[in-house]
């Protein structure tokens, strides 16, 4: 092994060549998809579209991902985490479930909605013959028959969708809009949250539609007295060509800019195109696995996609809502009992930490709501955060033991903790982790007890076990629950020693002593003392100590044991009441186990049987129940970002603090690269394997700092601890190679 020290913006022409974004990973089909759900997307964190066919005219589903009625259907002071308690000890939860989940049902609000959708006549285009979303600049080509093409894309960083049609030989397809079913009369909606209320179940006036010969404005009134618009608006060009421009406002006047034409699509393109070749320029990755590959950078695509700095977080579908004229599944709400924490996981290690910030702007813009959930309901000062929101984090209710858990925050709090972690930025630390980590910590300390020196939770839970009945409530600690407690009062007192604090970190230290051991056995974690996992089941709750909290290390024999164990004992249960998140979920777990065969496995899986046509992922098994008995096709998209982070973990993990490359790759996968993945401590790492020998290692210190690591070279438990002085670059190449 060599070891080079490089300045900061030096070439290494050792290194070779890495794999980017490549037109083989690009959403390439023969025609047009006839449902919503196999569409092509397209979205900017804010705006969103659907690209697709519908009763023989082209479509554009169109949405903004703010749109909201937040009437409330819960009123929350009325109750409390002790009533709910003493509820329980009496063995009378219907109390609880009438008034605390059933209103979730009864009314469609509060909810997410949809937006509108234009139409264009396929008349006199012919028959589609390629329809193609080009990944590196968010652009949907479609051609046709008679030579008219057309093209779909919303803009990166402006409010503003995008049409074009080209070559055209005979009149222009012109627009027509069709607005959502608000004010049919009919009732026409499904009786349940996950397939969708009916839009007409809101009870909205009809909306107001203007129409001139090249434009098209459509004025819709909302809850509480709010409403949207929808603007269209186009013109005619030399060559043939018809460009248009759409836009959504929310509570606010709809515009747009004047239409102008520079080379292949309006004034704006060489912005909106710079704006993806930077985001692609952050990371990448190279496998053997051609399935696996495409699907990674379609997810990382669909990241870049729905993430924004300026956009709140990403809801369940973010801005790519149903349009099959019901209400999203499960109202398309923020669902943090695993939703928006799986939805930011590839953000860290794939070095997009602006589109990360968007998660842990959002929490923050939320706290003031948080902390009077938790004042309202909890009956306690500090800060939880209800596990279902709305988008201005109100408590919306429903299953009540998750969507009002006491350890929400303590999960959402390790995004925070992670913004720091990877960034090391110390104004994040002082001005935002630090005081939400104290306050989310301090609101455990209170809804906590000491019993006979051990700390109690008087009610815990575990996602989604037991479903929503009296079983569902343990009166000890879940190791979901006792996890985050872990993690969250460990976190607590490392941000308090960051920022000199001594008193305190020591304080949050002796707390955590108080916690129980995670309580494991014969099968290696359990749900809670005395009930191992019993069959199959779609959340990992129990698990949550090896991923993604990483309280348990592989590498030591204890809790490999502990991790080998429950692992044999999810497999002896199966996959049957798996969703597909499941699976991109086990992936990672997997890794983390250094089961890297059974982890690219469930990836596979993952990509083969769980999503659609367009990569989304629609949580049942879409080949007919091959290994689920789910083959429903609600679409939520924390099952994508999950398989993009089980193709980070294959590659790069710390455990312990200690960085290690190419942990857990196949010993089938010959070879393989990553670019700027990133680790926690500002640290950005390359590496290479060819032939199935890694060659190279390249890391730059963004910050400075201890750098524990361990390489993958012939001599694969050498470990050394690095200083690393801010910029400094160093690069590490096998001599055996």
């Amino acid at each position: 092994m060599k070891r080079f020290l490089l300045p900061m913006m030096a070439l290494v022409a050792a290194m070779p060549a890495f794999a980017q974004l490549k037109p083989s990973h690009n959403f390439v089909f023969p025609a047009l998809a006839k449902r919503w759900d196999e569409a092509m997307p397209l979205g900017n964190g804010m705006l969103g579209a659907l690209v697709w066919e519908k009763a023989g005219k082209l479509r554009l589903s169109l949405d903004r991902v703010d749109l909201w009625d937040e009437r409330p259907a819960l009123d929350l002071k009325q109750y409390s985490y002790k009533w709910v308690e003493q509820q329980v000890l009496a063995k009378q939860y219907d109390t609880v479930q009438r008034a605390m989940d059933v209103p979730y049902e009864a009314y469609p609000w509060p909810t997410k909605l949809p937006g509108a959708a234009l139409e264009f006549s396929l008349e006199n285009l012919g028959s589609v013959t390629s329809n193609e979303l080009d990944l590196a600049t968010a652009l949907n080509t479609v051609r046709f028959g008679n030579g008219v093409t057309a093209h779909f894309y919303i803009h990166a960083s402006r409010q503003t969708g995008y049409f074009s049609f080209e070559n055209l030989s005979a009149a222009a397809p012109l627009p027509e809009l069709i607005i959502p079913g608000y004010n049919t009369g009919r009732r026409q909606g499904n009786a349940n949250s996950v397939e969708g209320l009916g839009l007409e179940k809101l009870g909205y006036p009809a909306g107001k539609v203007t129409q001139t010969a090249n434009s098209i404005h459509y004025r819709q009134p909302t809850g509480q007295g709010k409403y949207y618009e929808v603007k269209v608006s186009w013109k005619q060009f030399p060559g043939n060509k018809v460009i248009g421009e759409w836009t959504i406002s929310n509570n606010q006047p709809a515009q747009l800019p004047e239409l102008n034409t520079a080379l292949k699509e309006p004034t704006g393109w060489e912005s909106h195109a710079a704006w993806w070749k930077n985001f692609w320029s952050k990371s990448s990755v190279s496998l053997p696995d051609t399935l696996l590959e495409k699907q990674y950078y379609r997810e990382m695509y669909k990241l870049g996609a729905v993430a924004r700095k300026g956009a709140p977080a990403i809801s369940l579908q973010a801005v790519w809502t149903a349009d099959n004229g019901n209400l999203p599944p499960w109202k398309g709400d923020f669902h943090s009992d695993l939703n928006t924490q799986l939805s930011y996981w590839p953000a860290y290690t794939g070095n997009h930490l602006q589109e990360a910030e968007t998660f842990t702007d959002w929490l923050w813009a939320i706290r003031p709501a948080s902390r009077q959930m938790t004042k309202d309901y909890f009956k306690t000062e500090g800060l939880n955060v209800p596990g279902v929101a709305t988008i201005t984090g109100q408590p919306m209710g429903g299953w009540i033991q998750y969507s009002l858990s006491p350890s929400t925050g303590a999960w959402v709090s390790q995004h925070m903790y992670w913004q720091w972690k990877y960034s090391m930025d110390k104004k994040l630390l002082q001005t935002r982790v630090y005081p939400w980590i104290h306050e989310s910590a301090t609101f455990l300390e209170n809804i906590t007890r000491l019993e006979n020196g051990q700390r109690k939770l008087p009610l815990s839970s575990s996602p989604e076990y037991h479903d929503n009945s009296i079983k569902a409530w343990f009166t000890s600690w879940t190791n979901y629950d006792l996890s985050l407690a872990h993690f969250l009062f460990g976190a607590a007192a490392e941000v308090s020693a960051a920022m000199g604090k001594p008193a305190e970190a020591a304080h949050w230290n002796t707390v955590r002593g108080q916690l129980p051991a995670l309580d494991a056995g014969e099968y290696g974690l359990n749900v809670a003392p005395g009930e191992p996992l019993g069959g199959s089941h779609r959340h990992f709750s129990q698990y949550m100590g090896i991923y993604p909290l990483a309280l348990l290390h592989i590498g030591k024999a204890k809790d490999s044991a502990i991790i080998k164990r429950s692992l044999r004992r999810i497999e002896e249960k199966g996959t049957r009441a798996w969703v597909g998140y499941s699976f991109a979920w086990m992936a990672c777990i997997y890794a983390r186990a250094n089961e890297a065969d059974s982890a690219v496995k469930h990836l596979g899986i993952f990509a083969s049987n769980f999503v659609s046509q367009n990569s989304f992922h629609l949580n049942g098994d879409q080949k007919g129940g091959q290994y689920s008995g789910f083959t429903y096709r609600p679409f939520t998209l924390e099952g994508n970002f999950a398989f993009a982070q089980g193709i980070h973990e294959l590659l790069l993990q710390q455990r312990d603090g200690v960085l290690e490359i190419f942990p857990a790759v196949p010993g089938s996968w010959k070879d393989v690269s990553f670019t700027d993945l990133r680790a926690e401590g500002a640290y950005l790492v390359s590496a290479a394997m060819v032939n199935g020998k890694a060659v190279s290692v390249k890391i730059r210190s963004e910050k400075g700092g201890v750098l524990r690591l361990k390489l993958p070279f012939a001599s694969a438990a050498w470990k050394e601890q690095l200083v690393m002085k801010p910029g400094q670059t160093l690069v590490f190449t096998n001599e055996d190679n």
